[in-house]
């Protein structure tokens, strides 16, 4: 279920600050983040963000097309191996 839409989409406060500091330095730093619930908004068009993903920070450069998706969506978590019927069948 989507979130409410007077509340407005969840941002961490950190990460906007962060955010607006890398757009006024003009550097391009990965900035490094652990909130993967935190939604994309125009305002990070054209950064890296290092998403954690549990193990390391996955560089992820936010696009025109992300926006309104979250971060977590573009950090893979979980390695799929296949089934463990297929690993029998190359063995052999």
């Amino acid at each position: 279920m989507p979130r409410s839409v007077w509340k407005g989409p969840f941002v961490d406060g950190y990460l906007l600050k962060k955010a607006e500091d890398a757009r006024a330095s003009g550097r391009n730093t990965v900035i490094k983040t652990w909130s993967r619930r935190s939604t994309i908004l125009p305002q990070f068009v054209g950064l890296t963000f290092g998403v954690y993903n549990g193990q390391k920070f996955i560089p992820v450069l936010v696009t025109e097309e992300m926006i309104g998706h979250k971060f977590g969506e573009f950090s893979p978590s979980r390695t799929y191996y296949g089934q463990g019927v297929d690993k029998k069948a190359k063995r052999a």
